[in-house]
């Protein structure tokens, strides 16, 4: 583990993630806390070129969003956390050549309890809301291209993910249709 400044940043399972916990600053009007400091992630050789951050709320309990990724020269390496509500996020090792190529992780990120995630670029990534009005911000290091995008199945028991509900309340047509890991294994060999 590596505890630098307010943040303690530590290697999960799945070799290239972390978990980034914040220290939060409390008093009468509330909280204090760090959500990035460029020398902080350089000394953990996690810092990146970040280009671009998106927030989502998902306003429904039981929500799910993904499992999405983007193909090279696009893949992108995300940071993410949650401001408020509280979800499950869940990550895919897609990398070609990893050693956990297909396996899966997954953090309880919360507003209240300030943690966030890094997730390198050849990840799936996906979530799903443990609360109503769940805010979720991410950092990318490269940029958005619709044109290069994919999805693998929430729920492909290939995969076999322990997801905290059987049925979303909300998911997308894009994400329910979405290709097997076994189509995408056998179509790319992986990211």
């Amino acid at each position: 583990m590596i505890y630098t400044n307010g943040m303690d940043i530590k290697e999960l399972k799945i070799p290239g993630v972390f978990e980034i916990q914040l220290k939060q600053i409390r008093d009468e009007r509330g909280f204090f806390m760090r959500t990035y400091e460029k020398r902080v992630f350089e000394n953990a050789g996690i810092d990146r070129k970040w280009v671009e951050e998106n927030h989502s709320l998902s306003k429904i309990k039981g929500t799910v969003r993904g499992l999405h990724f983007q193909f090279q020269p696009d893949s992108q390496t995300k940071l993410v956390r949650v401001s408020s509500g509280e979800l499950m996020d869940v990550y895919i090792d897609l990398r070609k050549n990893s050693s956990t190529f297909g396996q899966w992780g997954s953090i309880i990120l919360s507003g209240e309890i300030g943690n966030m995630i890094y997730i390198p670029k050849g990840f799936a990534h996906g979530i799903c809301t443990l609360r109503k009005n769940c805010d979720l911000l991410y950092k990318v290091d490269k940029y958005y291209n619709s044109k290069n995008e994919s999805t693998i199945r929430w729920n492909d028991p290939d995969i076999g993910i322990k997801w905290p509900i059987k049925n979303p309340t909300v998911i997308s047509e894009r994400d329910k249709n979405a290709q097997s890991f076994k189509e995408f294994a056998e179509k790319y060999g992986g990211l």
